[in-house]
């Protein structure tokens, strides 16, 4: 793990954390980048059973992970009930392990709640979508009494110990490698980021006008 990766990893006063699992990392990231109120963005794996999975572990699909991200932002000026409104129009919550034509566990819909008041929006909003006849598969977890920053207290730290500690390791956010932060931004014209991408950029620009910007 690169210590250049992140940048929080602390609570910071007045920020929350938000993380959430869609398909590729890299559209949930351009989305939320763009967004008004998030303050950072980092792309990582959570959701697994082995420790500091890379990118090439992942996609083997042995490790259990899914690829997140983790959101951090200012609720006094994006709320967490918008961004799950923008989470859920970005990808769709009904195909289990699947995105398009992104297929694999790691692929997944997931809602990793990082404080209580998250949890009760995120179940009420996946009660709500289903009375409405969407088969939502979403993953609602529970990290709320998790210490799911231990990876990256131990960046920062100078540490290098993969120990998760008492921490479920599936409850713990490892932060992706260095070539995966900020891809679309970095590689705008590569073929997936043009065909995948940039749509779903450009849906929920148009879908969410106030808040994500281009």
């Amino acid at each position: 793990m690169n210590p250049a990766t992140s940048t929080q990893a602390t609570q910071v006063e007045g920020l929350e954390s938000a993380i959430f699992a869609g398909g590729c990392f890299w559209c949930l990231e351009a989305v939320f980048q763009r967004t008004t109120g998030v303050t950072h963005v980092l792309s990582g794996y959570m959701g697994g059973h082995l420790p500091d999975p890379s990118y090439e572990a992942v996609c083997g699909k042995q490790t259990g992970h899914a690829e997140v991200v983790l959101v951090d932002f200012r609720p006094d000026q994006v709320s967490y009930s918008e961004l799950l409104e923008i989470f859920f129009t970005i990808h769709d919550p009904t195909t289990p392990n699947r995105q398009g034509n992104d297929v694999g566990p790691q692929y997944r819909s997931m809602v990793f709640a990082t404080t209580a008041s998250q949890f009760e929006l995120a179940r009420r909003k996946l009660g709500e979508l289903r009375s409405a006849g969407v088969n939502a598969v979403t993953e609602l977890v529970d990290v709320t009494s998790e210490d799911w920053r231990v990876a990256l207290n131990q960046m920062t730290s100078g540490n290098d110990s993969t120990t998760v500690r008492a921490v479920r390791p599936e409850a713990v956010f490892w932060p992706a490698e260095t070539d995966h932060q900020s891809y679309f931004n970095r590689n705008p014209g590569q073929g997936y980021c043009l065909f995948v991408v940039a749509p779903k950029v450009i849906k929920a620009q148009q879908s969410f006008p106030a808040i994500v910007k281009d």
